[in-house]
């Protein structure tokens, strides 16, 4: 084999080692005897690439899957429309009572009691705050609480103006007008034959009012309230 030839080889086994370091592949050795360069044992450029695309796909950054899992959340358990629109007021109310009623009406069905009982509950509200949620000018814990406006009477709060010394429970919850609706109807239910009272006694046995007849007035009221309520 002559000088030109090898120089020949030399040059073409160099061209060809070019175009595989081109395409990613490991550096392969050249022979200097003109032979065919053997190949190593690095991966070649297809199997560097057919590696790559068994590679898992990159994950979400934590803060990325967080949002992800609070959308989901979210969406899981987001009230529907019909839910969140506010009653249609009736008997003169306002939106706000109104609300305020539903919200005694609803308690009083998730309690599986009776119509009457919100009935009863409902004409009370009426009576105690003229249906608003009331913080007292005398408890400031109470005014940071969502309310209404306040009230004055002793320590009474909330939408049936319930007394934290009297034992009716903490500010913080008769200020919630769920939890104070279903504290009013749980000590109705331990007055033994309620249901056959009238509406105004069983308020009245409830509530310990220096005006016990009070609540008669606004019976109808809370009657034609509690059913546009009733489901």
């Amino acid at each position: 084999m002559n000088l030109t030839r090898i120089t020949l080889n030399r040059l073409r086994n160099l061209g060809l080692a070019t175009l595989i370091a081109g395409l990613g592949a490991a550096p392969i050795t050249l022979a200097t005897t003109g032979e065919q360069p053997t190949a190593q044992t690095h991966p070649t450029a297809a199997a560097i690439v057919a590696a790559a695309e068994k590679q898992p796909t990159t994950k979400p950054t934590t803060d990325q899957a967080a949002k992800d899992r609070a959308a989901t959340a979210a969406k899981a358990t987001a009230p529907s429309r019909a839910h969140e629109r506010a009653p249609t007021p009736v008997a003169g109310l306002t939106e706000t009572q109104m609300k305020h009623a539903k919200t005694i009406v609803d308690t009083a069905e998730q309690m599986k009691l009776p119509k009457r009982a919100a009935v009863v509950a409902v004409a009370t509200a009426m009576q105690e705050t003229n249906l608003r949620n009331l913080a007292n000018t005398g408890l400031p814990e109470s005014q940071q609480l969502p309310n209404d406006g306040t009230g004055f009477d002793h320590d009474s709060v909330g939408l049936f103006q319930q007394r934290p010394a009297s034992g009716w429970g903490p500010v913080d919850q008769l200020m919630d007008p769920q939890t104070s609706a279903r504290k009013f109807y749980q000590a109705l239910a331990e007055v033994p034959g309620w249901e056959n009272m009238p509406v105004t006694v069983a308020a009245q046995t409830v509530q310990g009012s220096a005006f016990p007849d009070a609540y008669a007035k606004h019976q109808d009221k809370a009657e034609t309230v509690v059913n546009a309520l009733s489901k």
